[in-house]
């Protein structure tokens, strides 16, 4: 018998189970439920841990079989940790960021919740912790870094695509009618004006001073001295030790450590992992093959389709 006639016997079955006997649901839900998820209380003194990974944007997840995922969703984020900080049973929390950052208000968002959060937060850096990745470490009691960590990358981005002489080349003319010179400023069909560059950058600039104030403020450092660090560049985690923008080397079993010890537990911490729990549908229908969204011309190309401000960390 072949593996997709299993899957839908295997659905059929939970189907009946939890329609002839609800016990059988509430099993279900006990062994669907891995014991890192809130809702899978740990008694005791335990270290929850959050995850960051991916671009940082704004929103809720997308509790979507079909979800591509790849972001890392400042609301959904902040839900754990309150989450965390809601539960007796944890002592500290360790938010585990994998991030080159992203949009300026979701990574403020995140950054703003943790610095209300009384519970002591220890960041763990994985591969890459840079720009808005950085922006939200700065919120955290301590910073653990892998030696080969890329992360700060203190600084602000703002692009937008040029297709003026493409269309040009094509034949095509955009007609625009507006009811100010500003109002389609940095319009992708023409050239940017002097006024609007001023006015971009001005608006970079203040998002880059914001910056500047949460590393001087999270790491104790002059405001001058941050801004020396603060030309864009990223900076292994041995580099950034010696720097000042983290405490200590080390993964995520140090970072747990670490705030096991800041938040008083003695001997071995337990561990509750946050994040959103799979639906019994979507463990059953996990196997099955199934078409991708489709992508637009934007999404092959990277195109933004509007102009954005961004802590962001990118390569050529």
């Amino acid at each position: 018998m072949s593996r997709r006639k299993w899957i839908w016997i295997g659905v059929g079955l939970g189907i009946f189970l939890c329609t002839v006997t609800p016990l059988a649901c509430v099993a279900i839900g006990l062994v669907v439920l891995p014991g890192g998820t809130p809702g899978a209380r740990v008694w005791g003194n335990a270290v929850a841990v959050v995850r960051v990974e991916g671009v940082i944007v704004s929103g809720r997840e997308r509790d979507s079989l079909y979800s591509t995922g790849g972001n890392a969703y400042s609301e959904s984020i902040i839900e754990r940790l309150h989450d965390a900080e809601d539960d007796s049973s944890v002592k500290a929390i360790v938010l585990r960021v994998n991030s080159p950052g992203g949009g300026i208000v979701a990574s403020d968002e995140i950054y703003q919740a943790m610095v209300e959060i009384e519970k002591p937060i220890v960041v763990s850096m994985g591969e890459v912790a840079a720009s808005g990745g950085y922006y939200i470490s700065c919120a955290a009691a301590k910073i653990v870094a892998n030696p080969t960590t890329l992360t700060g990358s203190i600084g602000v981005i703002s692009t937008v695509p040029n297709f003026e002489e493409l269309l040009d080349k094509i034949g095509i003319q955009m007609l625009i009618i507006k009811s100010g010179d500003m109002k389609d400023e940095l319009s992708p069909y023409r050239q940017p004006t002097e006024e609007e560059i001023e006015h971009w950058q001005a608006i970079t600039d203040e998002a880059f001073e914001q910056f500047l104030g949460v590393v001087a403020e999270g790491r104790s450092m002059p405001r001058d001295d941050a801004r020396e660090l603060a030309d864009g560049r990223v900076y292994t985690g041995q580099q950034a030790l010696s720097l000042g923008l983290v405490d200590e080397l080390g993964n995520l079993p140090e970072a747990i450590d670490l705030a096991a010890e800041l938040a008083g537990i003695e001997g071995e911490p337990q561990i509750i992992e946050y994040k959103r729990s799979p639906t019994l549908m979507e463990m059953l229908l996990g196997a099955l093959n199934r078409f991708p969204p489709s992508l637009s011309v934007d999404d092959l190309l990277g195109i933004e389709r509007h102009f954005t401000v961004q802590y962001l960390y990118t390569t050529p």
